[in-house]
């Protein structure tokens, strides 16, 4: 018999046992096989995986048993490790926090998973304030039925990437939820870091004559994305950008200290959803002032032009993990584009613009065929689920 639902990541086919469903969680009971019948049942099939019970959410020994032997395993260290509720940090400077939420589908995908992207995500929100990440929190719903090596997998991913990123995993929660409650798992990370400059980050710091910089190429998240969930039947040679960049923006602050003093770095942002498009459109209106930008200087793969062009979308307003857009003095622009250049993240790094006193709160691009159209920012969700 098999019991019929809706979720597709924890589903059990004919002759397939979901171990660990009871009764006491609302499971239908598997008949035992018929002796007489010559096709495999139950018992001729390999262990089934272990799977997250509603009761691993309990509180109880499961749940201290999945916290234990899963997330304190994966993200090893002596403030998790003693598992308070809350943790102790001594930091000296100006301090940034901030949190994300994180639903992607599918989990796994060209270049990263969900837990890669939870961690780069959080730690590239504090970057943006030139915040050098100390701390990190991760709370997790899990669907029940969950494959338990799954979580594994996604835990191990977060954990090469925190350590990518310099930065521990220190306290986190976990919540398990009925099949079909959730597609999965859903992470929430946390982040606090330390700001490293002595000014504020923001469109306020923006000045007529600055440059726009971008750290590399446009568009490969999301059309990784796109092209792992199969509703388009295309396949695509692109690995999400998915990455944590304090590393990179680090390197930006040495470069414009060097060149004229840290304020010349007047503003940061990732392009996540809304992409390149909407950073410029919002910062525009935020400084009261217009932008300038070149589409031919702006790196997008011949991979993602083709599929937007196959599409119908614009790359410029598509996701990417692992991009940062700089507003930079002119004085310290090149040198700091150079820099992110040197660095591995940032090999495509380009000035691709400026900022302008004419036409305040719009951004204005050129064309590779000399013409000029207006970037709005685009209306509605174009690729849901897509962070």
């Amino acid at each position: 018999m098999t019991e019929e639902r809706d979720d597709p990541t924890a589903a059990c086919g004919p002759g397939e046992v979901s171990e660990g469903r009871s009764a006491a969680s609302g499971s239908h009971s598997v008949p035992p096989s018929d002796p007489s019948s010559t096709s495999p049942g139950p018992a001729a099939a390999a262990p089934a995986a272990a799977r997250i019970l509603l009761g691993h959410g309990s509180g109880g020994k499961l749940y201290r048993d999945l916290v234990r032997d899963v997330f304190v395993k994966a993200f090893a260290n002596p403030l998790l490790e003693r598992l308070d509720d809350a943790v102790a940090l001594a930091p000296s400077g100006r301090i940034a926090f901030t949190t994300d939420s994180h639903v992607v589908q599918p989990l796994v995908f060209p270049g990263g998973d969900i837990g890669r992207l939870s961690v780069a995500g959080t730690v590239n929100d504090l970057a943006t304030a030139a915040a050098r990440p100390l701390a990190l929190a991760a709370a997790f719903i899990i669907e029940e039925g969950f494959a338990v090596d799954e979580l594994e997998a996604i835990c191990a991913s977060m954990a090469a990437t925190a350590d990518e990123a310099g930065v521990p995993i220190v306290t986190g929660d976990t919540k398990v939820v009925e099949r079909g409650a959730c597609d999965g798992v859903y992470i929430t990370t946390t982040g606090v870091g330390e700001i490293v400059v002595g000014h504020d980050l923001n469109a306020g710091a923006v000045r007529d004559g600055d440059a726009i910089v971008l750290s590399g190429g446009v568009g490969d998240h999301a059309v990784a994305v796109l092209a792992a969930r199969g509703d388009f039947h295309f396949s695509a040679d692109v690995c999400s950008d998915c990455a944590p960049l304090w590393g990179l923006v680090d390197t930006a602050v040495d470069a414009a200290r060097s060149n004229g003093g840290e304020e010349a770095l007047r503003f940061l942002r990732d392009p996540t959803r809304g992409g390149l498009t909407t950073v410029l459109a919002e910062l525009a209106e935020e400084a009261k002032l217009g932008i300038e930008v070149e589409e031919a200087a702006i790196p997008v793969s011949p991979a993602v032009r083709s599929v937007c062009d196959l599409l119908g979308y614009d790359p410029l307003t598509l996701a990417n993990e692992g991009k940062m857009v700089l507003v930079v003095a002119p004085e310290a622009a090149d040198a700091v584009a150079a820099a992110l250049r040197a660095h591995p993240l940032g090999r495509d790094a380009a000035r691709v613009g400026v900022v302008t006193s004419a036409h305040p709160g719009r951004v204005a691009l050129r064309t590779v065929y000399g013409t000029r159209r207006v970037l709005d920012m685009p209306v509605g969700e174009l690729l849901p689920r897509i962070c």
